[in-house]
């Protein structure tokens, strides 16, 4: 699996909507709405390098809203842990 976390600068007024319809394109697993200098960060996830471009520039970039992408290619997971987990804060649990 190939993953790349792409960065999208997106008209301000459409982030949700800009949101939603990247998280249903197919290659996007995720998005999220970020603070920072982006609006939105994609993850897009591929068996192939090809499949790349066809995701970022032939959809994402295609979307109503999306004024600027800046992509970073994955190139090796550190981290196997379940992200549940991983964004746990310790507390026990209510059980």
């Amino acid at each position: 699996m190939i993953t790349a976390i792409v960065l999208i600068d997106c008209a301000t007024d459409s982030i949700p909507e800009v949101a939603e319809t990247l998280a249903n394109l197919p290659g996007v697993s995720e998005v999220y709405s970020v603070a920072g200098h982006v609006d939105l960060i994609a993850m897009v996830r591929v068996r192939e390098f090809d499949q790349i471009a066809q995701v970022i520039a032939g959809r994402i970039s295609k979307v109503p809203g999306v004024l600027n992408t800046e992509s970073h290619i994955a190139f090796r997971a550190y981290s196997q842990h379940d992200l549940e987990e991983a964004f746990a804060i310790g507390l026990a649990s209510a059980d």
